[in-house]
Formats: C-alpha cells, structure tokens, sequence
C-alpha cells in the first residue's frame, strides 16, 4: 500500500524550512532582527509552539499548562551543568527526559477529563509547580533568584575528562564549541529543524492520522471500539518532551532557570503563538511564535522619537498627528497591536495566518489562470 504523503514530500519540506531557518540572519535584516539572542528566542519558542501544537492542533486538547514543562526543562538542564557537565548533549537529553516524564505523570491525571476541566486540570498543575519552585522547593530551584551555574560548581563528568571541573567563565558548550552568539544560534536552529522533521513525521503517520480522529470526534471512536486514551496520553508527553527541549535550550543560551518560566502567562503565550499563525498546521506555530516574539522584543523597544524619525518625510503636523496615534501600539503599548492582530485573525481567519496564505496562493493561481485562459 503506498502511503498517502510519500517521504519526498515530507523531505523537500523539511529542506525548504532549513533553507527559510538557516537564512534567517539575511532575511530579517530589514526588519531589525537579524542579531543572535533574538534568533534564538525565535528557534527556541518555535520548538515550543511545535510542540504544543502536536497536543493541541491535532487532538484538540486545550492545555493551559506547558511552561510547567519548559521550566522543568530549564532546571534539569541548568542540574547537568553543574552536576555533570557543561556539554549540551547530556542537559538537553536529561531535560527531554525529565519533562516527558514530568508529563507523563501530569497528563496520566489531567486526561481523565476533556474539554474545560483538562484546561483547568493543567493550569492548576502549572501553578502548583510554579509555587513550588518559587518557595517551596527553594534548595533545588534557588527560588525567586533563579538557579545559576556557578564556577565551584562539581561537574563530575568534566572532571573526569579535563581533571578539574572549575572554569573561568562557565558556559554551555558542545564539545568545547562554546554556546554564545551566532553559534547559540545556529545550535538552536539544527534542534528546530530536527524537531521539525519528527513533527512532520508525527502528523503524516497512522499515529497522526489517530489523533485527527480524536479532534475530530472522540466519542464516535471510543463507540466503535477505539482506546483514545493512549495515544491522547503519547501525544501529551510527546508534548512535554519538546517544551522539556525549549526550555534546555533557554538553558543553554543562557545558563539560568528561573520559577517564572513557569507562570501561566508562558502557557497563554504558546496558545497564543498557535493559534495566531494556525492551529493544526505545520508552520503555523513557528511563525506565530516568531511573530509574537518580535512583537515582544522590536515593538516593545520603538519610542516616541523612534516614530519621529521613521515618519520625518511627513510635515510636522501631519507627522505629529501619526505618531499621536501610532504611539499607544508600540513601547509599553505593544501588548495593545497583539491583541488587536489576534482579534482580526480570530475574526477574518480562523485558520490562522496560514490560511491567509493560502488564500493568497489560491487567488494568485487562479489570477493567472484566467488571464492564461484569456490568451
């Protein structure tokens, strides 16, 4: 039986979205965003919308609480560093594997319940965990100060290798290819392309097809003879492990984890993200997440004078006029510009801004098909 998505398909995607990934320091100069720490935060973020959206865009579950695992994946990575090394291989491994885990044991309780109650179920789990690492769990987390990779620290499988485990400056590294800057960067766009591919392969697979039939209509499944649960189980850890991944990488870029990774405005920000650039789709959660992050750090940073600048071909009364107007959506105000973009892709695109692509592509098509048929 031949598949229904042969693997070239799946293969010539996954080189287009290398080529659109690895190119990004060319193609957001113009926009403002071509500098390493924002690159990552792009990579990094689109790892987590992915994940989420294998959870949610395929089988419809709504959950409230995954930075619980972003931030899990943030300490566990941090806990390799100054446990067993600062190599990445082992942090992201054990992240991965202590967030899946850690979902696991969330989702086994949380899918009990569907629909609101296991949106429910999973923000308050996020929460608990949110408090615990906050105060409660403060000798393993360090609290509101946020766990730190110091220089003392043991490093036992450093030690082993180099015969001492203390270091100047301590930093991530892959083998002694330091993680800072553009190598940051790059490091992070390989995982987003890799988890990329296992997403492409999830979603084309009978396992795939399965959780599209849960979305679609579980209680039909169940009637004829189906166990949803597992694979709704599957899909939530497998969730889990890519929030586990994004937060390592967080980790790596930067060598800290703090409680507030964990808060639920992290989890609103992946729904977000989601849904923004189309929920069930394959590139939609990563352009959601770049948009918003930018949104985040390049529109948060745009001031009064900025605006003066940008608009000086306009005589100053009609410049003064503009910026009074543009001045509340940019700066402390960009919050304001998300909110009413979210509103008209709800409204005018329900799909998200994937669709809006599409409809683009289809009238460019049918554009020129008319005006071939015409020749």
């Amino acid at each position: 039986m031949r598949p229904l998505w042969p693997p070239k398909v799946d293969i010539l995607m996954t080189v287009l979205f290398a080529v659109a990934v690895f190119t990004m320091p060319i193609w957001l100069q113009p926009f403002g965003a071509a500098y390493p720490d924002l690159m990552q935060r792009f990579a990094i973020f689109g790892i987590f919308a992915i994940g989420f959206n294998i959870l949610f865009g395929l089988t419809g579950y709504l959950s409230f609480g995954h930075a619980a695992f972003l931030g899990v994946g943030s300490y566990a990575a941090v806990w390799s560093f100054k446990l067993l090394s600062l190599n990445i291989v082992p942090a992201i491994l054990l992240s991965i594997g202590i967030a899946g885990l850690f979902a696991l044991a969330i989702g086994y309780v949380s899918l009990r319940r569907s629909g609101i109650y296991f949106a429910i179920l999973t923000l308050a789990f996020a929460q608990m965990c949110y408090n615990l690492a906050y105060s409660v769990l403060t000798p393993i987390t360090n609290g509101e100060t946020g766990l730190r990779v110091l220089r003392d620290d043991p490093r036992v499988l450093d030690a082993l290798v180099t015969g001492t485990s203390e270091v100047a400056v301590p930093r991530a590294s892959f083998f002694g290819i330091e993680m800072s800057g553009m190598t940051g960067f790059w490091t992070c766009a390989v995982c987003l392309l890799i988890a990329f591919y296992i997403a492409l392969r999830i979603t084309r697979s009978p396992f795939g097809m399965m959780l599209r039939g849960i979305k679609s209509n579980q209680t039909r499944m169940n009637y004829i003879g189906f166990n949803t649960r597992p694979y709704t189980l599957v899909a939530f850890v497998v969730s889990g492990m890519y929030a586990g991944l994004a937060g390592a990488l967080l980790a790596v870029v930067d060598p800290l984890a703090g409680a507030e990774r964990m808060q639920w405005t992290a989890s609103g920000e992946v729904v977000l993200m989601t849904i923004l650039g189309g929920a069930g789709t394959l590139l939609g959660p990563f352009l959601g997440a770049v948009l918003i992050k930018y949104f985040e750090n390049i529109f948060s940073a745009l001031s009064d004078s900025t605006l003066f600048q940008a608009f000086s071909f306009l005589p100053d009364t009609a410049r003064e006029v503009v910026v009074t107007i543009v001045s509340p959506f940019v700066g402390e105000g960009w919050h304001l510009t998300l909110g009413v973009l979210f509103m008209l892709v709800v409204i005018f695109l329900p799909g998200g801004l994937t669709e809006g692509f599409r409809r683009i592509a289809r009238a460019l098509r049918g554009g020129s098909g008319k005006k071939e048929s015409s020749q």
